[in-house]
C-alpha cells in the first residue's frame, strides 16, 4: 500500500475517527484505525464494537492496500508532521513508513484480517433531518442522560417519530428533557434509543457541514451519514421508562421569569457549592419575586429577582446543576415554571409553545 494525501485532511480525519477507537481492548486491532487505499480514495475507520466512524479523503494512490495502525500513535504523528503532504507506505511485513517534509517515521502496523466486520443496516428506514435542527435537539436533551450505566437504558436518548414530528427524550432519574420539532417524515411510527456517546460525536461532526443528515434505521443498529462521514451505532435495547407518567398534571404555583436573569441568579447562588460542600439552592416563589439562598458550613448567599408569580407561595429546594442545565438549554427569553408542592417534580416550559419540556426533581429541605 502506498498513497499521498493532504497532511491537514488526514489529521482531521484521523482525529475524528479515533473517537470511536477502543482505548483498552481484548482485540488489539480495534485500538487502531483501519486504513484502506483503493479507487482513488483513502477510507479510515474507527470501531469499538459499539460505535463506528468512517470517512474518506482524496489521495493519490500508487499501490492499493489496507493496514491497521495504532490510533494514538498515528494521530500524534500526522498532527505533528511538517509538510503539506504526507506519504504512507506499508509493505507485506506490515511495516508502515510515514514521510512528510524532512520527517520520516516507521512503525509496525496490524493486519486487517483481525479487524472486526462492521455491522450493516439493510432495508432500513430512511429519514432526512436538517443538520442544525438535529444538532440543536441533541444538545438540548443529551445533557439529561445518565452518565453511570447502572441503568444502561438511561444512557441514551429516546427517539419518537410520528406524523411528521420528531420527539427526543432523555432522563436520568432526577430530571427529564423533551424536545420536539417538525420533520419531513410520514412513514410508520418509530421508537428507538441512541447512546448519548454517539449523539455527542454527531454534534461535533455536524458542525463541519451544512448538509442534511441522512439516517438509516435498522433493528439493532443505526447509521447517520453527514457529508463524508458515516457513523454506525448500536441501538440500546430495553424498556424505556413511561416518562409521560412523570409529567405533573396541574399546578398550584405558576411563575413566568426571564430565563437569563434566573440563570445568572442561580449561578451566583451556587458559587458557595463545591464537590466537597454540597447544599441545595432554596427558592421562595411569592408575589412579584423569587428569593434564593444557599447555606453551607463555610458560606451563605442570598439573592432575589423579579418574576410574575401566580398562585400559592412556594418554598422549594433544587440541585443547582440540574436547574442551571435546564435554563442553559431553554432557548427562549422567558420560561414558565409550574409547581404543585415542595416534593413533587417541577415543570419548565416556554411561555407560548411546547417545543421543550424540562422536569426537575426537587431536593427535600431541612429547616
Amino acid at each position: 500500500m502506498k498513497f499521498t494525501c493532504s497532511t491537514l485532511e488526514l489529521a482531521a480525519a484521523t482525529s475524528t475517527v479515533a473517537k470511536a477507537v477502543s482505548q483498552k481492548a481484548a482485540i488489539p486491532s480495534i485500538e487502531g484505525i483501519l486504513i484502506k487505499a483503493e479507487e482513488g480514495k483513502v477510507s479510515l475507520t474507527g470501531y469499538d464494537l459499539e460505535l463506528a466512524i468512517i470517512t474518506q479523503i482524496e489521495a493519490s494512490i500508487e499501490e492499493e492496500g489496507s493496514i491497521v495502525i495504532d490510533a494514538r500513535t498515528l494521530c500524534e504523528i500526522v498532527r505533528k508532521m511538517p509538510g503539506e503532504m504526507i506519504t504512507i507506505t506499508a509493505d507485506e511485513r506490515k511495516l508502515c513508513t510515514l514521510n512528510s517534509g524532512n520527517s520520516e517515521f516507521s512503525l509496525n502496523g496490524m493486519g486487517v484480517e483481525d479487524y472486526p466486520e462492521l455491522p450493516s443496516v439493510q432495508n432500513g428506514t430512511d429519514i432526512q433531518i436538517d443538520t442544525d435542527v438535529f444538532a440543536k435537539m441533541i444538545r438540548k436533551t443529551v445533557f439529561a442522560c445518565a452518565v453511570v450505566d447502572t441503568r444502561p437504558i438511561f444512557t441514551g436518548v429516546k427517539f419518537e417519530i410520528e406524523d411528521n414530528e420528531l420527539r427526543m427524550i432523555a432522563l436520568d432519574g432526577f430530571r427529564l428533557a423533551i424536545r420536539k420539532e417538525k420533520i419531513n417524515y410520514s412513514g410508520e411510527t418509530l421508537e428507538f434509543i441512541v447512546p448519548a456517546k454517539t449523539l455527542n460525536e454527531i454534534v461535533k461532526i455536524s458542525a463541519e457541514t451544512d448538509e442534511e443528515i441522512a439516517i438509516s434505521l435498522g433493528k439493532r443498529h443505526i447509521v447517520f451519514t453527514i457529508g463524508t462521514y458515516s457513523i454506525i451505532s448500536r441501538l440500546i435495547e430495553g424498556e424505556f421508562l413511561n416518562y409521560s407518567r412523570t409529567i405533573p398534571a396541574g399546578s398550584k404555583t405558576q411563575t413566568v421569569v426571564s430565563t437569563e436573569e434566573l440563570l445568572k441568579a442561580i449561578e451566583r447562588t451556587a458559587i458557595v457549592i463545591t464537590d466537597r460542600v454540597k447544599s441545595p439552592v432554596r427558592c421562595i416563589f411569592s408575589g412579584n419575586e423569587i428569593k434564593m439562598n444557599c447555606i453551607t458550613n463555610t458560606a451563605r448567599v442570598n439573592d432575589r429577582i423579579s418574576a410574575s408569580v401566580l398562585g400559592e407561595k412556594m418554598e422549594i429546594g433544587f440541585n443547582s446543576k440540574y436547574f442551571i442545565d435546564a435554563l442553559k438549554n431553554a432557548d427562549c427569553e422567558e420560561v414558565k415554571i409550574e409547581m404543585i408542592d415542595s416534593v413533587k417534580p417541577i415543570k419548565i416550559t416556554p411561555v407560548d409553545n411546547d417545543s421543550f419540556l424540562f422536569i426537575i426533581m426537587p431536593v427535600r429541605l431541612t429547616r
